[in-house]
């Protein structure tokens, strides 16, 4: 099952971009041909992704082609990328021209829409499971070397659900506001593809009047973001916008404050537009649950009802099945769109479907009287910062590169570090900045005499001030 093979009109505009290059499904379909003849045999590449021509093109072929392409942000730190090339040892790095100084004693074998492919003569061939698609990271932009395994089933099965209730058909023309390489951005470009939409692809931000003016200019028809992306747009004062080609607006990547939700969901009713409140996880592939827009205002807070084809359920501590309302347990996923598993080395790469449809979410949830869900908390220790899902415990361990000990704590949006007293702010914010791309905004820190621990020298967290 391969998810994009070409069925649109070959003449079917696929994609615009804001310096006006437009390609249709046959171009992209011809570059396609080109890498198959460059890459005769399945193996691993890594795609350094960006919101562009070269990226889209490139991510195509590769899953046409039954290449396993390997998501980056093009933004990736230098070091952290060299480590993950050491432990994956991947047959071919598709990337940026502009990246190329990093790969000079390398062999560049194909090259199209400023995009090169390099190819490491020194890596061995290893094996793949037959279903294993792509990669795709869990935790944002730190380097780590955990990945979730996406199979070829679990794309288009993903991609048609969010294209039924979004109601997305060929007419549509999506305009990019998130990274490619995060799955909810990569989301939004495998449902339109699979529809045979436009692609409107831009890497100017919300805050920049190019960005508007590409979106009135193309007739943009929706628009993505996480709750970052919708303070910036109460802030820039979207509601009093006269858009009248955007009809679709969706929100994932973490809770939207009830006051902001409320808010968008009356603009979006008067105006005309539906907006989506979504709940997913890269381990679902992308999305697991919808708020039908009539409901938005009824059910504040909620992550709404499954997708088609998926189911949710919530089990106690002991694993059995909750059935009464307003009960709390950690939330489960079934469906077709639940990932393989794993993967922290290129020897997981020929594991199993370990997973077998069946995702706990680490997700504490309760249930309303008309099967409603609603998140209340986390098992696990990880938060979201702008979309992009942080572990906690992985940033602890980026931070002891520099430092002997540290506690990362927080919410979305805001992570909170303790530190020495006598180690350097500055420092560490720079470090993190550098290391992740993240804005340092999202960091603040506390400097305490020592990180509270217990007898086996594990982090005490509740001793912690978290205020």
């Amino acid at each position: 099952m391969l998810p994009f093979n070409v069925r649109h009109s070959l003449s079917k505009t696929a994609i615009i971009t804001e310096d006006g290059t437009h390609l249709t499904y046959g171009d992209i379909g011809d570059f396609s041909e080109l890498v198959q003849r460059v890459i005769q045999h399945r193996c691993l590449v890594f795609c350094l992704c960006q919101n562009t021509p070269g990226s889209v093109c490139g991510y195509f072929s590769f899953i046409s082609n039954r290449v396993v392409p390997v998501m980056l942000d093009s933004a990736i730190n230098t070091e952290l990328l060299a480590g993950l090339l050491k432990l994956y040892k991947p047959k071919y790095i598709w990337l940026p021209d502009h990246r190329l100084n990093d790969f000079q004693h390398d062999k560049i074998v194909l090259t199209g829409y400023n995009y090169s492919l390099v190819k490491f003569d020194g890596n061995p061939d290893f094996p793949l499971h037959k279903d294993l698609a792509l990669l795709l990271s869990t935790s944002g932009s730190t380097g780590s070397s955990k990945f979730v395994r996406i199979s070829y089933e679990n794309i288009e099965v993903n991609a048609a659900s969010i294209a039924r209730y979004l109601s997305i058909d060929e007419n549509e023309r999506p305009v990019t506001t998130l990274p490619m390489a995060y799955s909810y951005g990569l989301s939004v470009i495998n449902s339109h593809l699979l529809k045979g939409a436009t692609l409107l692809l831009t890497s100017k931000t919300l805050v920049e009047k190019d960005f508007w003016t590409f979106l009135e200019t193309q007739k943009a028809s929706s628009l993505a973001g996480v709750p970052y992306t919708y303070k910036i747009l109460n802030k820039l004062q979207f509601f009093r916008m006269d858009l009248p080609s955007l009809k679709t607006l969706t929100q994932a990547g973490g809770r939207l404050n009830n006051e902001l939700s409320s808010e968008m969901s009356s603009f979006c009713l008067r105006s005309g537009k539906q907006f989506f409140m979504m709940y997913g996880q890269t381990e679902a592939t992308a999305r697991m649950s919808y708020l039908p827009p009539r409901d938005s205002l009824t059910k504040p807070g909620s992550i709404g009802i499954a997708i088609p084809g998926g189911e949710f359920s919530l089990i106690d501590d002991n694993g059995k099945e909750i059935k009464e309302h307003d009960i709390t347990g950690e939330l489960v996923y079934r469906g077709k769109n639940v990932s393989m598993g794993y993967a922290t080395c290129s020897d997981d790469l020929k594991k199993e479907d370990e997973n077998q449809g069946t995702l706990l979410t680490g997700d504490l949830a309760r249930r309303d009287s008309d099967n409603f869900y609603y998140l209340v908390g986390r098992k696990r220790r990880f938060i979201k910062i702008f979309g992009n899902r942080i572990n906690l415990d992985e940033t602890e361990r980026l931070l002891e590169n520099i430092i002997p000990d540290c506690a990362c704590t927080g919410e979305d949006d805001h992570m909170i570090i303790y530190i020495p007293a006598n180690t350097s702010i500055a420092e560490i914010q720079n470090y993190l900045t550098v290391k992740t791309g993240i804005n340092p905004a999202a960091f603040s820190f506390r400097q305490c005499a020592e990180i509270p621990k217990n007898s086996a020298g594990k982090t005490i967290y509740s001793e912690l001030d978290i205020s």
